[in-house]
């Protein structure tokens, strides 16, 4: 099972379940807990090869992942713990994640805030996993990942949410990083099908405005999907949460309340 933390208020609150994304872990949530352990039940995850559920064995199935079996291995944790339905908070690829958790157990997602989110790959972006695909077994991976965190993560005011990602995918073994990496093979044609499909849950995105690869493909999304709303924060990258955690919070609280006022 998945290593997890709790944090519990009592058992008339709402949970909040975090997703972190691709070589992060839970610890990326630290400017989140202080607030939001005041109002909700806490429960973060660390997806497997992630933080401390590194040595999970790998799937019975075989060595590679999907976005359904990582899914799955949430509920598990949300199973062992007696959650029946929980308000999803999630940053990057665990975006991904989360959305498909609304498939195939929508029962079980009361709403989700989707910070930093991955809606569609645009042309430097299916460059970038091309190219990681080609040279992915003669280029140490961390050289990848810094370099991809450096393009998606450009500026001098992401130079913290770079520095923490890239430390935190130190701890994460190369034969770990290349399961993971199979996972791009999945993305368009699972992405395209998130915008065909939009499933009944309320869904905030929570994108920075200097997010250059992946807020216009969300401003697209939001205007097709009637259950969705936008929220984009000033001086921030792709990790939203870090780069103005103030306003990530005070949104998404807002929102799990429903007194979230409408933009404009």
């Amino acid at each position: 099972m998945l290593h997890h933390k709790t944090f519990v208020l009592g058992p008339d609150r709402e949970w909040v379940v975090f997703v972190h994304g691709a070589g992060g872990s839970s610890s990326i949530w630290f400017r989140q807990l202080r607030e939001f352990r005041q109002h909700f039940n806490l429960l973060l995850v660390d997806l497997r090869g992630h933080g401390e559920s590194q040595d999970l064995l790998p799937p019975r199935a075989g060595d590679s992942y999907t976005f359904r079996d990582v899914s799955a291995e949430i509920l598990e944790v949300m199973d062992h713990l007696g959650i029946p339905s929980a308000h999803f908070v999630g940053i990057s690829l665990g975006t991904i994640l989360i959305r498909t958790l609304g498939e195939i157990a929508p029962e079980r997602v009361r709403s989700m805030i989707l910070g930093g989110a991955i809606t569609r790959l645009n042309l430097r972006s299916r460059t970038l996993v091309f190219l990681g695909n080609t040279v992915k077994r003669f280029v140490p991976f961390m050289w990848l990942y810094r370099l991809f965190a450096w393009i998606i993560m450009p500026k001098k005011r992401h130079e913290k949410s770079r520095l923490l990602f890239v430390n935190e995918a130190k701890k994460i073994a190369q034969k770990e990083f290349m399961r993971w990496f199979q996972l791009t093979y999945e993305v368009n044609p699972l992405l395209r099908f998130f915008e065909e499909k939009e499933i009944p849950v309320r869904t905030l995105y929570l994108m920075g405005e200097e997010d250059y690869m992946f807020l216009p493909p969300v401003r697209h999304l939001v205007s097709k999907h009637r259950h969705s709303t936008l929220r984009v924060l000033e001086d921030s990258g792709h990790v939203c949460n870090v780069d103005r955690a103030d306003l990530f919070n005070r949104f998404s609280i807002d929102f799990i309340y429903g007194r979230l006022a409408p933009a404009g």
